[in-house]
């Protein structure tokens, strides 16, 4: 487990469009048919990346709660199935269902998703606005694997904020994880 932070994308920054497969749904699935007012979250996971299991559950509650306030989550992995077949389609379709996720669990096998956003890591953050400009990047929170309980409290405002028309604040901090495993 390689250690990245991510690069943090403009506050701003329009959100990259893509045509994506669900591995749960089995469907083509756009942003635009995702996007959402007041926000659209759009996150890279996947399955094998220790962070991201630690924040897992919490992940799913937030997701439901949001859920009802008209937020939509979008998740995306991009890692090279190739040299980390844990990652590959059909075991994301699994975990989505074990794990019950509320969003899409989007494939991104070209990378090109992932590289569009910036994307460094997993897990790693991006919220837009209802016009689909950056409002928020990077972490989940400040716990990390067996260092604190996670709580979602830097995405959760950001939300929070997006939802009470404020904009977040500018002082975000970076996620950090597993480096996205590039092809």
């Amino acid at each position: 487990m390689a250690l990245t932070y991510s690069s943090m994308m403009d506050l701003g920054a329009p959100a990259p469009n893509f045509i994506l497969p669900d591995t749960i749904s089995g469907k083509t699935i756009t942003l635009d048919s995702l996007k959402a007012a007041p926000a659209t979250v759009i996150m890279f996971i996947c399955n094998h990346c220790p962070f991201v299991h630690h924040i897992n559950d919490k992940l799913v509650k937030i997701a439901n709660t949001y859920n009802t306030k008209g937020v939509n989550f979008i998740a995306i992995s991009s890692n090279d199935i190739e040299n980390y077949p844990d990652d590959a389609p059909e075991l994301m379709h699994d975990v989505a269902k074990t794990l019950k996720y509320p969003f899409p669990y989007l494939y991104d096998e070209s990378q090109e998703v992932a590289k569009s956003y910036n994307a460094e890591c997993t897990p790693d953050f991006f919220v837009f606005d209802k016009n689909l400009k950056c409002a928020y990047r990077g972490r989940f929170d400040n716990t990390r694997p067996n260092a604190g309980i996670p709580t979602g409290k830097d995405l959760t405002n950001a939300l929070d904020c997006l939802l009470n028309n404020l904009q977040p604040t500018t002082n975000q901090h970076p996620s950090m994880g597993c480096g996205i495993k590039w092809k």
